[in-house]
């Protein structure tokens, strides 16, 4: 495990702006019925951020799910990787996480698959896992070795890489990794309740989750086996995860890693102070999140047996 200290102005004014603005409206805003529907305005307001010159990006539209296939325009490296957006399995899409796509694109020098796959109310949890183990297999069946393929995901999309990886490792498909940001693993709300962590998060409203996890699994009771935490971790590939120190999610970030240490898996725990909910999503936005892409990148590399981090001339500082 490795702590990251030390906080920058930029970190500060996000966690403000988070703390006055984003949590009170995650905890009162309806996450089912007609104003559920409000929720799409990010995705939507995200489509008008102009997209990063140095990639060039291919729809991709499967059964159910769609994507963008994002690869450098100076040349793709032997690999990829799968990447699957956060939002609780009910809001964001492609566009809210075009900028951590494009910057892993140009840092690790890797095609990347950026997957939308279907959410409440369109689908309930099992429907997004399947989409995103379709889109594995469509890198697959176009030629790419799963050897030469990491899955990654922060929050919803951390359990959705979590999850095809467990799954392909019982298919007998040996991924090369798995990098999850902030992953809500465990659907369980009971122990989270009660975490510190769920006072001090700047992001999340912890009282919800129970509720959500209900909703989004369709389960008036939730079955352990729903949870990666609690399924079965032999013979996964290395993983990677990487939290803040304050968040709620910190407890999914240890329970996993105290369990993929107790199955014999290699993983590397990665815990910022001073940050807020999923931040590497910002892309180089603060310090500490272009930092968390590096981080996440060498991973990447290192798992691939890539040379080591491209230049990026945007890098905040």
């Amino acid at each position: 495990m490795q702590i990251h200290h030390g906080t920058s102005a930029r970190s500060l004014v996000v966690r403000t702006f988070a703390r006055t603005f984003i949590k009170p409206t995650f905890t009162y805003f309806p996450s089912s019925g007609p104003l559920a529907h409000g929720l799409n305005a990010l995705e939507l307001g995200a489509r008008v951020i102009p997209r990063d010159r140095r990639v060039r990006v291919e729809p991709v539209f499967g059964e159910g799910w769609a994507a963008e296939l994002v690869t450098p325009r100076d040349g793709a490296g032997d690999g990829a990787i799968v990447y699957f957006h956060g939002g609780a399995f009910l809001f964001c899409g492609l566009a809210t996480h075009r900028r951590i796509v494009e910057r892993l694109a140009l840092r690790t020098g890797l095609p990347v698959l950026s997957v939308a796959y279907r959410q409440s109310p369109k689908g309930l949890v099992e429907t997004s896992i399947a989409d995103c183990i379709a889109a594995t297999d469509w890198l697959i069946e176009g030629g790419v070795s799963p050897e030469r393929i990491v899955v990654a995901g922060d929050s919803a999309g951390g359990h959705l890489s979590f999850q095809v990886a467990i799954e392909a490792t019982q298919r007998g498909v040996p991924l090369a990794g798995v990098v999850g940001l902030s992953p809500w693993l465990d659907f369980d709300n009971s122990v989270r309740r009660a975490h510190p962590n769920a006072r001090r998060d700047h992001y999340i409203p912890a009282a919800r989750l129970g509720r959500i996890a209900r909703q989004v699994t369709g389960r008036a009771i939730l079955e352990p086996g729903l949870s990666p935490v609690n399924r079965d971790l032999r013979n996964m590939p290395p993983s990677l995860i990487v939290c803040a120190a304050d968040e709620v999610l910190r407890h999914d970030a240890e329970l996993m890693t105290e369990r993929l240490e107790a199955a014999g898996v290699p993983v590397d725990l990665h815990i910022w102070h001073g940050q807020i909910h999923a931040f590497p999503v910002m892309g180089d936005l603060t310090p500490e999140s272009a930092a968390s892409l590096d981080v996440i990148s060498t991973f990447v590399q290192d798992q691939l047996g890539l040379s080591h981090l491209r230049a990026v001339t945007d890098i905040a500082v």
